[in-house]
């Protein structure tokens, strides 16, 4: 029998990272960060010196990804590229810009769906990104499609950057949420949007707890027991 999988898809800032850790966590299953894999994809050109829309590079670049991710001492995230901790340099807005934009080529979406369909394995698997639910594990018995205001998705992004010591400008911010919104769901290649089957969660006015709950909630009347 197939692991069970649990996709949490949204748009920038919805807390769909947060809500997965929590959740894999809770049940004691895998977590595949996928937006991490475009991030380092977009990251690892630019160390190279990739013109930002050269797409033969960057699907090589996502075919030879030497990536590990692992917890820290404290239990916080830890992503290695070719053996330097690159966790930090990764979640900057920059970054998620450069993942937005190399997640629109066709080559690198291609080059990424094997690593990421090879997640999956007991206990079971919670997959957060944008398109796990629509293309990645489309038969996934329980979707998720978390949303929240962009206005509310802009300060909580804000908070999360100034937590880590990071520079952020919330005018900024809101501006390129709504950009990046644009671009994920207009692309011609697995565009931002929900699966049919999805479950719509609107978090603007949930605490993280509650969030949580929900998703919980669902995968016990959903999946099967043990």
């Amino acid at each position: 029998m197939a692991a069970p999988i649990i996709t949490i898809d949204g748009p920038s800032g919805s807390g769909k990272g947060t809500i997965s850790r929590l959740v894999a966590d809770r049940l004691g299953w895998r977590l595949l960060d996928s937006g991490a894999l475009y991030r380092l994809v977009a990251y690892a050109g630019q160390q190279r010196g990739l013109i930002p829309y050269d797409e033969s590079g960057h699907a090589d670049i996502a075919q030879h990804l030497d990536v590990q991710f692992g917890l820290g001492p404290h239990g916080g995230e830890q992503i290695w590229l070719a053996g330097q901790e690159v966790s930090q340099r990764i979640r900057t807005e920059q970054a998620g810009e450069g993942a937005s934009r190399v997640a629109a080529m066709p080559g690198v979406r291609a080059a990424l769906m094997d690593r990421q369909r090879a997640f999956a394995g007991p206990p079971g698997l919670v997959a957060d990104g944008r398109d796990m639910g629509t293309v990645v594990f489309p038969g996934a018995p329980l979707k998720i499609f978390l949303t929240a205001s962009a206005e509310e998705r802009a300060r909580r992004r804000y908070n999360q950057l100034k937590d880590k010591g990071l520079g952020a400008n919330l005018a900024a911010l809101s501006l390129e949420i709504a950009e990046r919104d644009r671009r994920d769901a207009s692309r011609a290649i697995a565009p931002l949007r929900p699966a049919d089957d999805a479950v719509i969660v609107d978090s603007t006015a949930m605490t993280i707890d509650a969030v949580v709950a929900r998703v919980l909630e669902l995968a016990a009347a959903r999946l099967p027991a043990g």
